[in-house]
């Protein structure tokens, strides 16, 4: 018998977030989420865990490690997590409203570029690091519904 407990919960010292505005419309959360998350595993490489494989052997994607925790929050909620997680530096992604008019990544890319970051218009943010940094970062930010 093992003394190993496969059966307590897993703790991560790091934690994956996203923060949407609170009055987006549940289409524009799916994608928002979606499309926040979508370049971490890039960037932070140790966020992917193993490839998944079903009892036929059949392959399929490796996935995150960890949960990926949803918030949502104001407008000013938003500008402010955005703000906290530029000073500490933490590995972050942006949605902006322009990009529910835009139809590629190059165009993407670009309407976020002709905006300061002060004056980002921000409907999601995605931040990754340590779990009490990321905390503070999420500040005032409420789990989503």
């Amino acid at each position: 018998m093992s003394t190993h407990d496969t059966d307590s919960p897993v703790r991560f010292d790091t934690k994956i977030a996203v923060l949407l505005r609170e009055d987006l419309e549940t289409w524009q959360r799916l994608n928002v989420t979606a499309f926040l998350v979508s370049g971490l595993g890039i960037q932070v490489p140790e966020v992917i865990g193993e490839p998944y494989e079903d009892a036929d052997a059949t392959a399929y994607l490796p996935m995150f490690r960890q949960p990926v925790l949803v918030f949502e929050g104001t407008k000013e909620t938003l500008a402010d997590a955005h703000r906290r997680a530029l000073s500490r530096a933490l590995p972050r992604a942006v949605f902006t409203s322009d990009l529910f008019t835009t139809g590629n990544d190059r165009d993407n890319r670009a309407a976020v570029r002709a905006v300061s970051t002060a004056d980002l218009d921000l409907v999601g943010l995605a931040v990754y690091g340590p779990r009490n940094a990321v905390d503070k970062v999420l500040k005032g930010a409420r789990m989503h519904p």
